[in-house]
Protein backbone atom coordinates (compact mmCIF):
# COMPACT_ATOMS: atom_id res chain seq x y z
CA UNK A 1 0.00 0.00 0.00
CA UNK A 2 1.43 3.51 -1.14
CA UNK A 3 1.11 6.79 0.11
CA UNK A 4 0.75 9.69 -1.95
CA UNK A 5 0.57 13.21 -0.99
CA UNK A 6 -1.89 14.86 -3.64
CA UNK A 7 -3.16 17.85 -1.46
CA UNK A 8 -3.30 19.23 2.10
CA UNK A 9 -6.75 17.20 2.20
CA UNK A 10 -6.13 13.94 0.41
CA UNK A 11 -3.80 11.40 0.02
CA UNK A 12 -4.46 8.66 -2.40
CA UNK A 13 -3.25 4.92 -1.19
CA UNK A 14 -3.15 2.07 -3.59
CA UNK A 15 -2.43 -1.92 -2.76
CA UNK A 16 -3.82 -5.37 -1.94
CA UNK A 17 -6.01 -4.53 -5.44
CA UNK A 18 -7.43 -1.50 -3.86
CA UNK A 19 -7.15 2.05 -4.31
CA UNK A 20 -8.28 3.93 -1.28
CA UNK A 21 -8.51 7.65 -0.34
CA UNK A 22 -7.13 9.04 2.92
CA UNK A 23 -8.78 12.44 4.30
CA UNK A 24 -6.72 14.22 7.37
CA UNK A 25 -9.39 15.69 9.58
CA UNK A 26 -7.58 17.22 11.80
CA UNK A 27 -6.94 17.10 15.61
CA UNK A 28 -9.23 14.68 18.20
CA UNK A 29 -8.70 12.83 20.94
CA UNK A 30 -4.91 14.13 21.36
CA UNK A 31 -3.61 13.30 18.03
CA UNK A 32 -4.26 14.16 14.35
CA UNK A 33 -7.08 11.69 12.64
CA UNK A 34 -7.80 10.29 9.05
CA UNK A 35 -10.50 8.87 7.64
CA UNK A 36 -10.81 6.01 4.85
CA UNK A 37 -12.60 6.67 1.61
CA UNK A 38 -13.24 4.42 -1.68
CA UNK A 39 -11.46 5.87 -4.51
CA UNK A 40 -15.22 6.81 -6.15
CA UNK A 41 -15.42 9.16 -3.11
CA UNK A 42 -11.90 11.04 -3.29
CA UNK A 43 -13.21 13.95 -5.59
CA UNK A 44 -15.36 15.10 -2.21
CA UNK A 45 -12.98 16.81 -0.91
CA UNK A 46 -13.21 19.48 -3.71
CA UNK A 47 -17.01 19.95 -2.33
CA UNK A 48 -17.07 19.39 1.51
CA UNK A 49 -14.81 20.37 4.55
CA UNK A 50 -13.87 17.09 6.30
CA UNK A 51 -13.21 17.47 10.36
CA UNK A 52 -13.23 14.92 13.11
CA UNK A 53 -15.81 14.74 15.98
CA UNK A 54 -15.72 13.16 18.66
CA UNK A 55 -18.22 12.46 20.64
CA UNK A 56 -18.76 11.22 24.50
CA UNK A 57 -21.62 8.95 26.12
CA UNK A 58 -22.92 11.13 29.35
CA UNK A 59 -24.12 7.76 30.02
CA UNK A 60 -20.90 6.24 30.41
CA UNK A 61 -20.34 4.18 27.43
CA UNK A 62 -17.26 5.55 26.01
CA UNK A 63 -16.21 7.72 23.02
CA UNK A 64 -16.25 7.57 19.40
CA UNK A 65 -14.35 10.03 16.52
CA UNK A 66 -16.73 10.05 13.80
CA UNK A 67 -15.61 11.61 10.10
CA UNK A 68 -17.86 14.67 9.89
CA UNK A 69 -18.39 17.43 6.75
CA UNK A 70 -20.35 20.10 5.29
CA UNK A 71 -21.25 21.58 2.05
CA UNK A 72 -18.26 24.36 1.38
CA UNK A 73 -21.02 26.02 -0.60
CA UNK A 74 -23.97 26.14 1.98
CA UNK A 75 -21.84 25.99 4.92
CA UNK A 76 -21.35 24.98 8.62
CA UNK A 77 -25.21 24.82 8.83
CA UNK A 78 -25.09 21.84 6.34
CA UNK A 79 -22.91 19.73 8.26
CA UNK A 80 -23.55 15.83 8.50
CA UNK A 81 -21.77 12.84 9.19
CA UNK A 82 -19.80 11.53 6.47
CA UNK A 83 -21.01 7.71 6.86
CA UNK A 84 -24.53 9.10 6.72
CA UNK A 85 -24.09 11.15 3.43
CA UNK A 86 -22.58 7.97 1.72
CA UNK A 87 -25.19 5.70 2.83
CA UNK A 88 -27.81 8.17 1.84
CA UNK A 89 -25.83 9.05 -1.72
CA UNK A 90 -25.17 5.02 -2.57
CA UNK A 91 -28.44 3.54 -0.71
CA UNK A 92 -30.71 6.16 0.01
CA UNK A 93 -32.70 7.05 3.25
CA UNK A 94 -32.47 5.36 6.34
CA UNK A 95 -35.80 4.86 8.07
CA UNK A 96 -37.06 5.78 11.60
CA UNK A 97 -35.36 3.07 14.26
CA UNK A 98 -32.50 2.24 12.01
CA UNK A 99 -28.65 4.04 11.94
CA UNK A 100 -25.67 3.55 9.69
CA UNK A 101 -22.93 2.24 11.87
CA UNK A 102 -19.17 0.93 10.96
CA UNK A 103 -19.11 -2.89 10.00
CA UNK A 104 -15.35 -3.19 11.51
CA UNK A 105 -15.80 -0.85 14.23
CA UNK A 106 -13.70 1.67 13.30
CA UNK A 107 -15.87 4.80 12.86
CA UNK A 108 -13.89 6.28 10.45
CA UNK A 109 -13.79 3.62 7.92
CA UNK A 110 -16.10 5.01 5.49
CA UNK A 111 -15.52 2.45 3.07
CA UNK A 112 -19.07 1.70 1.87
CA UNK A 113 -18.75 -1.74 1.96
CA UNK A 114 -17.95 -1.06 5.77
CA UNK A 115 -21.36 0.42 6.53
CA UNK A 116 -24.35 -1.22 7.48
CA UNK A 117 -27.76 -1.01 8.71
CA UNK A 118 -28.63 -1.76 12.30
CA UNK A 119 -30.83 -1.07 14.66
CA UNK A 120 -30.85 2.03 16.75
CA UNK A 121 -30.95 0.87 20.27
CA UNK A 122 -31.84 3.65 21.82
CA UNK A 123 -35.22 2.40 20.40
CA UNK A 124 -35.17 -0.83 20.92
CA UNK A 125 -37.14 -2.32 23.98
CA UNK A 126 -34.89 -3.50 26.66
CA UNK A 127 -32.69 -7.08 26.32
CA UNK A 128 -33.24 -7.01 22.47
CA UNK A 129 -29.76 -7.38 20.75
CA UNK A 130 -28.55 -5.14 17.70
CA UNK A 131 -28.39 -6.45 14.75
CA UNK A 132 -27.62 -5.13 11.01
CA UNK A 133 -30.14 -5.34 8.08
CA UNK A 134 -28.81 -6.97 5.13
CA UNK A 135 -25.86 -9.00 6.54
CA UNK A 136 -24.89 -11.91 8.85
CA UNK A 137 -23.28 -10.57 12.01
CA UNK A 138 -19.71 -11.43 11.64
CA UNK A 139 -17.03 -11.03 14.28
CA UNK A 140 -14.92 -7.85 14.19
CA UNK A 141 -11.41 -8.49 12.43
CA UNK A 142 -8.53 -7.88 14.82
CA UNK A 143 -7.60 -3.97 14.56
CA UNK A 144 -4.35 -4.88 13.56
CA UNK A 145 -5.28 -7.08 10.38
CA UNK A 146 -7.93 -4.11 8.97
CA UNK A 147 -7.43 -2.11 5.55
CA UNK A 148 -7.29 0.75 7.86
CA UNK A 149 -5.14 -0.12 10.01
CA UNK A 150 -2.71 -1.18 7.23
CA UNK A 151 -3.21 2.26 5.15
CA UNK A 152 -2.50 4.31 8.36
CA UNK A 153 0.75 2.16 8.82
CA UNK A 154 1.58 3.78 5.25
CA UNK A 155 1.43 7.80 6.76
CA UNK A 156 4.70 9.33 6.77
CA UNK A 157 5.47 10.00 10.28
CA UNK A 158 5.75 13.81 9.90
CA UNK A 159 2.09 13.64 9.18
CA UNK A 160 1.32 11.77 11.98
CA UNK A 161 3.39 13.18 15.02
CA UNK A 162 1.60 16.71 16.41
CA UNK A 163 1.58 17.91 19.96
CA UNK A 164 -1.57 16.64 21.75
CA UNK A 165 -4.46 18.28 21.75
CA UNK A 166 -7.94 18.43 22.99
CA UNK A 167 -10.36 20.65 21.35
CA UNK A 168 -14.06 21.23 21.96
CA UNK A 169 -16.29 18.00 21.65
CA UNK A 170 -19.66 17.08 20.98
CA UNK A 171 -21.65 15.25 24.08
CA UNK A 172 -24.82 13.52 24.45
CA UNK A 173 -26.59 13.83 27.21
CA UNK A 174 -29.83 11.32 28.79
CA UNK A 175 -31.99 12.93 26.36
CA UNK A 176 -30.11 12.31 23.52
CA UNK A 177 -29.13 16.04 23.19
CA UNK A 178 -25.75 17.25 22.06
CA UNK A 179 -23.97 19.84 24.23
CA UNK A 180 -19.67 21.26 24.19
CA UNK A 181 -17.30 20.56 26.84
CA UNK A 182 -13.41 20.21 27.06
CA UNK A 183 -12.17 16.47 26.10
CA UNK A 184 -10.58 14.46 28.57
CA UNK A 185 -10.85 11.53 26.80
CA UNK A 186 -7.96 10.65 24.26
CA UNK A 187 -7.13 8.30 21.82
CA UNK A 188 -3.76 6.00 21.48
CA UNK A 189 -1.59 7.88 19.86
CA UNK A 190 -0.22 4.82 17.35
CA UNK A 191 -1.53 6.03 14.45
CA UNK A 192 -3.51 2.49 12.96
CA UNK A 193 -4.96 2.15 16.77
CA UNK A 194 -8.45 3.36 17.25
CA UNK A 195 -8.94 2.53 20.97
CA UNK A 196 -10.44 5.72 23.13
CA UNK A 197 -10.01 6.62 26.97
CA UNK A 198 -12.95 5.24 28.74
CA UNK A 199 -11.45 6.40 31.75
CA UNK A 200 -9.56 9.86 32.88
CA UNK A 201 -5.67 9.01 32.41
CA UNK A 202 -6.19 5.16 31.98
CA UNK A 203 -3.53 5.04 29.22
CA UNK A 204 0.16 5.05 29.53
CA UNK A 205 2.54 7.97 28.91
CA UNK A 206 5.40 7.92 27.74
CA UNK A 207 7.93 8.20 29.97
CA UNK A 208 10.46 10.74 28.10
CA UNK A 209 7.60 13.47 27.21
CA UNK A 210 4.98 12.90 29.22
CA UNK A 211 2.75 14.12 25.96
CA UNK A 212 2.12 10.68 24.16
CA UNK A 213 -0.39 8.48 25.32
CA UNK A 214 -0.93 4.43 24.69
CA UNK A 215 -3.62 1.80 24.88
CA UNK A 216 -0.55 -0.82 26.09
CA UNK A 217 3.24 -1.53 25.36
CA UNK A 218 2.38 -3.24 22.00
CA UNK A 219 1.11 0.25 20.47
CA UNK A 220 3.75 1.88 22.36
CA UNK A 221 6.57 -0.42 21.12
CA UNK A 222 5.20 -0.58 17.44
CA UNK A 223 4.87 3.62 17.24
CA UNK A 224 8.39 4.20 18.88
CA UNK A 225 10.46 4.31 15.46
CA UNK A 226 8.28 7.58 14.33
CA UNK A 227 7.66 8.99 17.93
CA UNK A 228 11.26 8.85 18.95
CA UNK A 229 12.36 11.39 15.84
CA UNK A 230 10.13 14.00 17.49
CA UNK A 231 10.26 12.80 21.60
CA UNK A 232 11.59 15.35 23.54
CA UNK A 233 12.28 14.81 27.05
CA UNK A 234 10.03 17.20 29.34
CA UNK A 235 10.84 19.72 31.95
CA UNK A 236 11.32 18.04 35.35
CA UNK A 237 9.45 20.15 38.22
CA UNK A 238 11.43 20.45 41.48
CA UNK A 239 10.02 20.38 44.84
CA UNK A 240 6.67 22.70 45.23
CA UNK A 241 6.58 23.33 41.45
CA UNK A 242 3.11 22.44 40.33
CA UNK A 243 3.68 21.04 37.03
CA UNK A 244 1.28 21.34 34.37
CA UNK A 245 -2.04 19.56 34.44
CA UNK A 246 -2.84 16.98 32.10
Amino acid sequence: MKYVPSTPERAESSGYGLKLGIVRLGRAAGKIKYALLDERDISLVQQYVFEARLEIDRNGNGASIFAWCYDISRGRSSGQYVHAMLWERYCGGVAPGWRVAHHNGITVDNRLENLQLVRDQARLPAGRAQQPAGKSTLARPPLDNTIYWRAMQQLPADVTEHPPSCPLVATLDGNGDSAEEECIYYECKNPPCTRIEREVREFSICGRCQTARYCGTICQQRDWPAHKKFCRERKRYVLGERPPER
